[in-house]
């Protein structure tokens, strides 16, 4: 193998340039090629005479001092890419083929990808580097993250940056809303699993978690608030996953927007002259806000991180795991291992098939010690199980 590329799936999370960094500096020792692919794989497909500008050299000096960006994947799926056809009508057509052609073009005989899932669109962007991967393209994986959600990956690249992040940022957030006599209902990264919002919730002593994994009943999570209340400890933080259900089976972003629940799910335009523009984010917050003020909980602030988690420098968990994950990562694929994923398993950097991935979710387990800590620690989980007890 002599000319290796790299690229970024969808969904920034800090240090990218770590993972970078890794790769050039392990197949610069290998003695072999490196080059990256700006935005995904859309740097090749954007381009229509073959000539592949889209392709990045990349140099130890460049990627060290941080002058090189290749981009994240903008949310295109090149087995389902919009086209205009001859009757000016858009369509999807399927441009993995010519992808892969321009690849051979390109003289490129393995890809590592940077990828995961994506939370904005639900695509699971692992399963288009495993179609590619069955169509004959080798790759390895390597996992990103800010639900830590991948499956047979302990640790995602960027999850412990996006922790620290949200955690510090809960942390400023309750000690304001503490100041002011409110509670502060802030919705965070989660719409599959709940590892960030619980982890993050209870460095920043939050008074409740809401978890994709539990289902909550409002009724309940505003009696264990009162209840902290009469013990002395006045509530002033709910920290709400995105994905959190209440216990009468609709999502509260669908509850709360019952226009974007009308329309496509990958819908996310503004239309008219901007009467309307669907916004996503901070909808479960916001019904969990209503529905608590609605119960005598006290004035509630809904709010929502957005992506501000996303950026910033990474922590040194990160910036040595970004380096492991790019330097493994090429040393499998020179190997001649094809359709992994690596997976940082402590002390080893292992690897798990694709499809393992994709397959199922890494959910928070509701027996295991964040679950039993938080509600050692008096953390409300929105259900009947009383704060400080055991489930």
């Amino acid at each position: 193998m002599k000319r290796i590329a790299i690229n970024f799936g969808g969904g920034l999370v800090p240090g990218l340039e770590q993972v970078l960094a890794g790769a050039v500096l392990a197949a610069r020792a290998a003695g072999c090629e490196i080059v990256g692919i700006r935005d995904g794989y859309d740097g090749l497909l954007d381009d229509g005479d073959g000539s592949a500008p889209g392709l990045v050299r990349l140099d130890p000096a460049g990627v060290e001092a941080g002058a090189i960006r290749l981009g994240v994947a903008p949310r295109h799926d090149p087995f389902r890419m919009r086209a205009v056809n001859a009757d000016g009508a858009i369509e999807e057509v399927d441009r993995s083929a010519e992808l892969l052609q321009r690849l051979r073009q390109a003289g490129i005989d393995g890809v590592v990808s940077v990828t995961g899932a994506s939370a904005v669109t639900g695509l699971h962007a692992l399963s288009v580097a495993f179609k590619l991967h069955r169509r004959g393209l080798r790759t390895v994986c390597i996992p990103k993250a800010v639900e830590n959600e991948i499956a047979g990956v302990p640790l995602a690249f960027g999850y412990d940056s996006v922790l620290a992040n949200v955690a510090e940022s809960l942390q400023r957030i309750r000690q304001g809303a503490h100041d002011v006599g409110r509670l502060a209902v802030v919705e965070v990264p989660g719409r599959h699993a709940g590892w960030l919002a619980l982890q993050a919730g209870i460095a920043a002593q939050a008074d409740a978690v809401l978890i994709p994994e539990i289902r909550y009943d409002v009724t309940a999570l505003a009696a264990a608030l009162e209840a902290a209340g009469r013990g002395g400890r006045r509530p002033s933080l709910v920290v709400v996953a995105e994905g959190a259900q209440a216990i009468e089976g609709a999502t509260q972003a669908e509850a709360a927007d019952p226009l974007r629940a009308s329309l496509a799910p990958n819908a996310d335009l503004a239309f008219g002259h901007g009467e309307h523009v669907i916004d996503r984010s901070g909808a479960a917050a916001k019904a969990v806000a209503s529905a608590l003020q609605g119960r005598a909980a006290g004035e509630t602030m809904p709010m929502t991180l957005g992506l501000l988690p996303r950026g910033g420098p990474p922590t040194a968990v990160d910036r040595q795991l970004g380096r492991l994950y790019g330097a493994g990562a090429v040393r499998s694929l020179l190997a001649g291992e094809d359709g992994v994923l690596m997976s940082w398993q402590p002390p080893e950097m292992g690897r798990v098939p694709i499809t393992e991935a994709l397959q199922r979710v890494r959910a928070l387990p509701l027996d295991g010690a964040f679950v039993r800590g938080a509600r050692a620690l008096g953390i409300a989980l929105g259900d009947a199980v009383a704060a400080g007890g055991a489930r």
